[in-house]
């Protein structure tokens, strides 16, 4: 027996010109506080963010000067040819380790190369050093696991080590450098010799950082290091003049994109600890502590620990400095704008509780049919424009260029396919729940199963990523931890969205969206203000380091370029643009068909001037940095370089309302997504499932389902918070790509052909995620491909599949792009 049907009615429409004007004064409003706050208030001075706090350990009396030091797992290890000491977990005394068998190897050590957790010890034989092994401490012995032999013996030893790849360098017994390198994850792998740097100079030090391997490189004629950059693919290249020389053997890497070396400035006698930025290729000095007669570095917790004389000369002494990170809290202006903020939010939520019913489904779910196309077109790039374009997009485009903005030109061009043709057809069904389609044209079980992972696409690899992102720059600004900010954004979000429903969420996009822009705009503005060859300045730079490279032709499968975007626009847009929930209700929202496709391209004029807004800042906070490198935090993650710059740069007022803008941005997707979840569950799953259903229950369970799903996004985005992500934007278009693209080639196979079938599409979802599980496990292309892969995937093997069954046998009039031949027929007129 089929569930009973429940009846959707419609609200009558009501004008939305009063909230609309209400909208547009706050937004004014907002923008008229931010001005007057940038006329009255001075910005910050530019002063070192992170200086040093140094300490002093207790010092080891040894009888034989020290071969090398390395930190093992939160325990001090000391190595000279007579013995081997550690400190203990508190710091408080030196014991004496059992070397046993290691005995001989340490005795001959000719570097330790150590990364703070984990140490690999290069050791001299007769005519060089050849053998490698990893060290480790079982309480109070010292053990070496033994790795393959280096293929050349080597003098001047010099090293560093990555989470998954040991380098060796030195002089080779012709006085020829060599370089070396192994990956640590197979036991039995073989060192590859790597081309090594111009000139062949001997190096001083090097470390790996943000996927390169550094060499400073000393001057033949004494004078300041040069300092080059290798990686896989791009080989050599000059990364700039040190200010001074490197410490030999010192340089550790510190966060996602610095390295710390101690250097010794031209004149100098002591060696002061200089971050050096990999991303801007920018030096700044860290206050604090000075390292005057060093004598070994190793890697300290956010710092660096060497040794030196004692006061008597007897002993080694021991010194740590580590970077100090002070929380830049806000002013109580910025307090009180990020109240009133929320305050307004849940004020539109209120207010749509009270004026509207609320046993009318077509009110909570498509706002009664009755938002206006430039609103819906506003709320649509809201949506997609979330706190990822407002901090992860930025940093991406610090780190790299503008490469990735070409996804939204092209996908400008799918939108007006979509505009044309397939938002008129899904609107003309009067849907609540696009996979009402997939039901009508395939099987109640195919709209199921679609629905329920579009379900786990949005928890999973938006809402998490999305909640997370501004988590993490608030408490970057503020202090608060990412837990109770997750709370207090998800809890305001879960209220204005469960009580105010769609038209809630749209008048809060519309909003949302001045706010954010206005404070995007403004940011990149004052950047520019503060630079003293203002926008000349800007663009020389940008020009310069090649930030603002755009297209990239390359047909590299395993990188972000053209040909790799418009296959994504053509399979993510143009194909299979009904999939998203979360805009497609927007364009359901809207009076009529015209309206619907007139939403999408208001969507198309802003994407494009909006995209540039978001890749702008990150260039400009490029070109800021790069001139002021002291203003940089070395231990926070590149996700994070934004939010910094808010706090610490721009005037008091103005980061309260730019932190606004940060909300802003998650909140009109976060909403979003729960109006849309929980839209899906009703109409769905209770819908199809309840025997005695009706409206009114259907907008309580939606109610109560939005709660529930921002409870679970609020989870899951805890659970990202405890892992150390390099590019949260990277990880949120993986995610999509595995989790989304399964069921998205339903609609392709639905609207563009007649010959699919409910049993091929459930085959061609099936195969899909499977086989592009296995191509993320084997990381065989770039993960932006994932998505395109894995719904093309679907079309190609739920299309075959479909051959192997009956054809449909129901009229498809008005489900696919075609004309039903027998219902035109009847149309035509008859012939006389």
């Amino acid at each position: 027996m089929s569930p009973p049907r429940i009846d959707h009615p419609t609200a009558p429409s009501r004008s939305p010109r009063g909230f609309a004007t209400l909208a547009q004064r706050i937004a004014r409003r907002l923008l008229v506080v931010c001005a007057v706050l940038t006329i009255a208030i001075a910005p910050l001075h530019a002063e070192p963010l992170t200086p040093l706090r140094s300490a002093s350990l207790p010092a080891l009396d040894t009888p034989s000067p020290l071969l090398g030091v390395a930190a093992l797992d939160g325990r001090t290890v000391a190595i000279a040819r007579n013995g081997a000491w550690s400190l203990t977990p508190g710091d408080a005394a030196w014991t004496a380790l059992r070397a046993g068998d290691t005995a001989t190897d340490t005795a001959t050590l000719a570097a330790l190369i150590g990364d703070g957790a984990h140490a690999y010890v290069v050791s001299d034989a007769s005519a060089g050093a050849t053998a490698v092994a990893q060290l480790s401490l079982d309480e109070r012995d010292l053990r070496l696991a033994p790795l393959p032999p280096l293929p050349a013996a080597l003098s001047e030893v010099r090293g560093a080590l990555s989470a998954d790849s040991l380098f060796v360098a030195g002089r080779d017994a012709g006085g020829a450098m060599r370089l070396f390198q192994r990956g640590l994850a197979d036991a039995t792998a073989a060192w590859s010799a790597v081309a090594i740097w111009p000139g062949a100079g001997a190096p001083r030090s090097l470390a790996v950082q943000t996927h390169s391997l550094f060499v400073a490189v000393a001057d033949a004629h004494g004078g300041a290091d040069r300092l080059l950059r290798w990686s896989a693919e791009h080989g050599w290249r000059q990364a700039g003049a040190v200010p001074g020389q490197v410490l030999p053997g010192a340089g550790r890497a510190l966060g996602q994109a610095h390295v710390l070396y101690p250097v010794i400035a031209p004149g100098a006698t002591a060696a002061t600890p200089m971050t050096y930025q990999t991303i801007t290729n920018a030096w700044a000095p860290l206050p604090g502590a000075q390292l005057a007669g060093a004598q070994l570095t190793a890697a300290w917790p956010d710092g660096l620990l060497w040794t030196h004389a004692s006061a008597d000369g007897r002993r080694t002494a021991f010194t740590t400095a580590q970077v100090q990170a002070n929380k830049l809290l806000l002013h109580w202006l910025d307090w009180l704008v990020i109240v009133v903020y929320l305050a307004g939010m849940i004020g539109i939520g209120l207010y749509f509780y009270l004026r509207e019913k609320r046993n009318s489904t077509a009110n909570f779910f498509v706002g009664g049919r009755s938002i206006p196309f430039w609103a819906a077109g506003v709320s649509l790039y809201a949506a997609n424009t979330s706190s990822i374009s407002f901090i992860a997009i930025p940093a991406k485009a610090f780190e790299s260029n503008w490469q990735y903005l070409t996804n939204n030109l092209i996908a400008v061009l799918g939108l007006i396919f979509v505009a044309i043709w397939i938002v008129p057809l899904l609107r003309r069904l009067d849907l609540m729940s696009v996979f009402s389609y997939l039901e009508t044209r395939f099987h109640p079980a195919i709209r199921m199963l679609a629905s329920a992972l579009c379900i786990l696409t949005q928890i999973g690899s938006r809402m998490s990523v999305i909640l997370f992102l501004p988590a993490l720059a608030i408490a970057t600004i503020t202090g608060i931890s990412v837990f109770w900010s997750v709370l207090l954004m998800g809890g305001f979000t879960i209220v204005y969205t469960a009580m105010g429903g769609m038209k809630a969420v749209i008048w809060t996009d519309f909003v949302q969206v001045i706010v954010k822009m206005g404070g995007a705009v403004f940011a990149i503005g004052f950047i520019v203000w503060q630079l003293h060859g203002g926008f000349g300045e800007f663009l020389a730079i940008a020009r310069a380091e090649d930030k603002m490279h755009l297209f990239d032709f390359s047909f590299d499968m395993t990188k972000a370029t053209v040909w790799g975007f418009v296959f994504l626009v053509l399979f993510d847009v143009v194909l299979t643009f009904p999939k998203d929930q979360v805009l497609m209700q927007r364009t359901l929202s809207t009076k009529s068909d015209r309206e619907a496709g007139r939403s999408i391209w208001a969507f198309a004029a802003i994407m494009i001037p909006g995209g540039f807004v978001f890749y702008m800042i990150g260039t400009a906070l490029f070109v800021y940095y790069k001139a002021h490198p002291e203003r940089m935090n070395p231990l926070l993650p590149i996700d994070a370089t934004f939010p910094l710059f808010i706090a610490a740069e721009l005037p008091v007022g103005v980061t309260g309302l730019i932190i606004a803008g940060i909300f802003a941005a998650a909140m009109a997707t976060l909403s979003g997504i729960m109006n849309s979840v929980a839209t899906l569950i009703s109409v769905d799953f209770y819908e199809k499932l309840a025997k005695r259903g009706t409206a009114k229950k259907s907008v309580f369970v939606a109610e109560l389902t939005t709660v529930a799903v921002g409870l679970v996004g609020i989870g899951a985005a805890l659970l990202l918070s405890r892992f150390d992500i390099h590019s949260l934007f990277d990880v949120s278009i993986e995610l999509a790509g595995l989790l989304g693209g399964g069921f998205a080639g339903a609609y392709t196979l639905g609207m563009f052909t007649r010959r699919a079938n409910s049993p091929g599409v459930a085959i061609g979802i099936g195969i899909s995620i499977v086989l592009t599980l296995v191509i993320w496990s084997f990381r065989l292309v770039h993960p932006y491909f994932y998505l395109a892969i894995s719904i093309l995937l679907c079309i190609v093997f739920g299309y075959l599949a479909s051959l192997l069954f009956p054809p449909p046998a129901r009229s498809l009039d008005g489900l696919t792009i075609y004309r039903d031949k027998d219902a035109a027929a009847a149309a035509a007129p008859a012939s006389p």
